[in-house]
């Protein structure tokens, strides 16, 4: 448990509440914190598996918290969004589909792990996550300029799609093993 892949992740977690908190703080100074911390944690996603394979600390509580640490962020980042209204409206349904998905995929994992069935990342899977982590972090500065929030709103329109598109496959991988 103690190897720099894990406290990667744990960091992820150790941050959100300072993220929620320096948001709802008003002020430019609290957004451009608020953005950086995110960041840190953003970056975690990416290096503690990195770490993790390159430096051989993969561990079965790496494996288990990782994915719950990620929608644990995700999750928070983007109700905090529609909480405070930065996204509103009809893009509200951007979020409940990645939302939708999330929960699709864990439960498709869930489902088939005794039954020793692998679900890997895919490769635009990580594209997804990536536009999903940009597309956030311009809209946690959206109330500071305009072209945060559109650029925010267009990259959360792209990792859309890419969610749609990697849960249909996700979900078509796991039809064979379900129905048996």
């Amino acid at each position: 448990m103690k190897n720099l892949a894990n406290i990667l992740t744990i960091t992820r977690i150790i941050v959100l509440p300072f993220i929620v908190v320096l948001f709802f703080i008003p002020g430019q100074w609290s957004a451009w914190a608020c953005l950086t911390l995110y960041a840190i944690g953003a970056l975690t996603d990416f290096f503690d598996g990195w770490v993790a394979r390159k430096f051989q600390q993969e561990s079965e509580f790496g494996r288990f918290l990782d994915p719950i640490s990620d929608k644990i962020f995700v999750m928070t980042i983007m109700l905090m969004l529609v909480a405070s209204g930065i996204i509103s409206h009809i893009w509200v349904i951007l979020i409940l589909v990645i939302m939708m998905r999330e929960f699709l995929v864990s439960g498709i994992r869930e489902f088939l792990g005794p039954k020793n069935v692998q679900m890997p990342v895919t490769k635009l899977a990580k594209w997804k996550t990536t536009a999903q982590m940009v597309a956030l972090g311009f809209l946690i500065i959206g109330d500071l300029s305009s072209f945060y929030w559109f650029a925010g709103i267009i990259l959360l329109c792209i990792a859309t799609v890419l969610t749609v598109i990697t849960g249909w496959g996700y979900l078509k991988a796991s039809i064979p093993h379900v129905r048996g």
